[in-house]
C-alpha cells in the first residue's frame, strides 16, 4: 500500500498536495495541517478492481424498527447523573446512545468532574473509563482522593480505538468514557495520535459502538491555542452534545456551558466550586458573585442577566479616571468591548456626561461573561456613579436594554429576574417604564419599581436615593 503526504484544513477537512497559508474552501488561515494518507490504486489495475467489488443486490445484515415501537419515555431514554448541574446543562440527563465531547483548558477540571459522574451513577449502572493519557494507577489515586466509589467503574489503559470498540461490545456497560479523542489511534491509518485523520476516523469508529448499543458516551477534546476543540471540524458536528468547561485555574469557579445540544438548550449554564474533594456544585449563583460586595463605594451596581431559565445576579464594576494619554483607554473583562463604547457615547450625546478624557474600565465581578442587553443600564449606571463618585444604594439593582436614542427598553423574563433580586434582598429595581403596565406590584410586596423611560429618568431616580 502506497503513502502520501497531504494537507488538510482543520477547520472544514478540505485537502490540498501542498501547503497553503489559508484554505482555499473555508478561508480560514493557518489551518492546513500535514497528514499521511493511503494512496488510491490507479483506475484498471488488480488492486482497483478488488477494491470495487460489485454489492450484491439486496443483501444486508440491517433491519428496521417501525417508529412506533421505539419507546421515548424519561425513564428509559435518559439516566441523571445526580449531579444537578450537570443535569441542567444537558437538557435533563444523558440520552442513551448519546456522545458528549467535553472541552476545555489544561488543569480546569475535565476528568475530575467526568470521574465524579462516573462515582455518581456507578450505584445504578456500569461505566467503563478508557484512559489513554494515564495509567490505571494514577486514575485510582484520583479517585481515592475524591472518594468516588470504585466497585461498579471499570478502567482500561488504550489508544486502540479497535480494541476499545470491541471491548464496549463484549462489556456493554451503561456509560463509557474517552480520555481523550486525542490519543486514541486507529492502527490502519498512517499517522500519529492527534493528527486530523485520526481524531476524525477514532470519532466516528466510537460513535458507530455508540448508537449501535445505544451507550451513551463522554468523550474528552483537546483544545488548541485559541480555546477551540482541537482536530477537525467535524468532530463537533457528528457528536450530539459539545459541552465547554470554562474557568480561570487561578479562581476556584468552573462554568459550564453547551455549545450544541440536540436534547436540550444551548442556553443553560452549570456552575461548580473546584475543592480539595473534587468539584462541588454551587446552586445559589447570585449568593456566590455577590459575596463580599463592598458597600457605599461609586462605581458599583447589581445587574441581573439571564442563563437559560435561571436569573443570575452579579455585580458589575466600572472606574472613570482621568487618562494621562492623548487618547483615553478602554479596558473591559467580562463584558463586550464595543458594547461598552456604544454606552459611553450614549451616555455623552443624551445625557450629557463627559467620557472624553477620562480612562473607563469595567469588570465583571467573579469571572462570569455578561452577553446579556438588559444589563445595559447596570454598566450605565455605575460609570456615572464613578464619574460623579457618588454610590449606587446597596439595595438597588436596575434592569434594561438601552437604545441610541437613550431610551430604556424592556427586556425578556422581567419577572423571574425581578423574583431572583426580591429573594437575595434587594429592594428598589429601575425598570424600563413601559414594563410596569404587564407587572402586578402585589407580586413584589417587599421590593419597590421605578419606571424610567430614559437614560436621564433613571439617574434621576438614583439621585433621589443616594446617587
Amino acid at each position: 500500500m502506497k503513502i502520501k503526504t497531504v494537507y488538510v484544513c482543520s477547520n472544514c477537512g478540505e485537502t490540498s498536495p501542498r501547503w497553503m497559508g489559508r484554505c482555499p474552501s473555508c478561508g480560514s488561515w493557518n489551518t492546513m495541517n500535514e497528514d499521511v494518507v493511503a494512496e488510491a490504486p490507479k483506475p484498471g489495475t488488480a488492486a482497483a478492481k478488488q477494491a470495487a467489488a460489485a454489492r450484491p443486490e439486496g443483501v444486508t445484515s440491517l433491519t428496521a424498527k417501525r417508529l412506533s415501537e421505539i419507546s421515548t419515555t424519561e425513564e428509559k431514554s435518559r439516566i441523571l447523573t445526580g449531579i444537578s448541574e450537570l443535569d441542567r446543562v444537558l437538557g435533563g440527563g444523558i440520552v442513551l446512545g448519546g456522545v458528549v465531547l467535553l472541552s476545555g483548558e489544561p488543569g480546569v477540571g475535565k476528568s475530575t468532574m467526568l470521574l465524579q459522574l462516573c462515582g455518581a451513577i456507578s450505584n445504578r449502572h456500569s461505566v467503563l473509563y478508557i484512559t489513554g493519557e494515564e495509567s490505571v494507577r494514577q486514575v485510582k489515586l484520583r479517585a481515592a482522593r475524591l472518594k468516588v466509589p470504585q466497585d461498579n467503574i471499570f478502567l482500561a489503559a488504550e489508544n486502540d480505538v479497535d480494541e476499545i470498540c470491541g471491548l464496549i461490545e463484549k462489556e456493554k456497560p451503561d456509560l463509557v468514557v474517552i480520555d481523550s479523542i486525542q490519543t486514541m489511534r486507529c492502527m490502519d491509518i498512517s499517522s500519529s495520535s492527534g493528527t486530523v485523520s485520526q481524531v476524525k476516523e477514532s470519532a466516528a469508529r466510537l460513535l458507530a459502538v455508540a448508537k449501535k448499543q445505544e451507550i451513551p458516551m463522554f468523550i474528552v477534546g483537546h483544545v488548541n491555542k485559541d480555546g477551540a476543540i482541537a482536530g477537525p471540524k467535524v468532530m463537533e458536528h457528528i457528536v450530539d452534545t459539545v459541552l465547554y468547561f470554562e474557568g480561570d485555574k487561578m479562581l476556584p469557579y468552573r462554568i459550564l456551558r453547551a455549545a450544541k445540544n440536540r436534547y436540550g438548550s444551548t442556553n443553560e449554564l452549570g456552575m461548580f466550586d473546584m475543592t480539595g474533594q473534587g468539584l462541588a456544585e454551587i446552586e445559589n449563583p447570585s449568593q456566590m458573585l455577590l459575596e463580599g460586595r463592598p458597600l457605599g463605594v461609586s462605581g458599583n451596581c447589581v445587574a441581573c442577566t439571564m442563563e437559560g431559565s435561571r436569573p443570575i445576579l452579579s455585580e458589575i464594576q466600572a472606574l472613570a479616571t482621568k487618562t494621562n494619554f492623548p487618547a483615553p483607554r478602554r479596558a473591559c473583562s467580562g463584558y463586550d468591548y464595543n458594547r461598552m463604547n456604544l454606552l459611553i457615547a450614549v451616555l455623552e450625546k443624551r445625557a450629557g456626561y463627559f467620557f472624553g478624557n477620562l480612562d473607563v474600565y469595567i469588570n465583571i465581578v467573579g469571572g462570569i461573561a455578561l452577553r446579556d442587553t438588559a444589563c445595559d443600564l447596570s454598566v450605565c449606571l455605575s460609570m456615572v456613579s464613578s464619574l460623579l463618585d457618588r454610590p449606587v444604594s446597596d439595595k438597588l439593582i436596575a434592569i434594561g436594554e438601552v437604545g441610541l436614542g437613550g431610551e430604556v427598553r424592556s427586556v425578556p423574563n422581567l419577572e423571574q429576574r425581578l423574583h431572583e433580586a426580591e429573594r437575595i434582598g434587594f429592594e428598589r429595581a429601575v425598570i424600563p417604564k413601559h414594563s410596569l403596565n404587564h407587572l402586578s406590584l402585589a407580586d413584589y410586596p417587599g421590593m419597590q419599581l421605578v419606571g424610567a423611560a430614559y437614560i436621564t429618568d433613571a439617574i434621576n431616580a438614583l439621585k433621589s436615593d443616594r446617587l
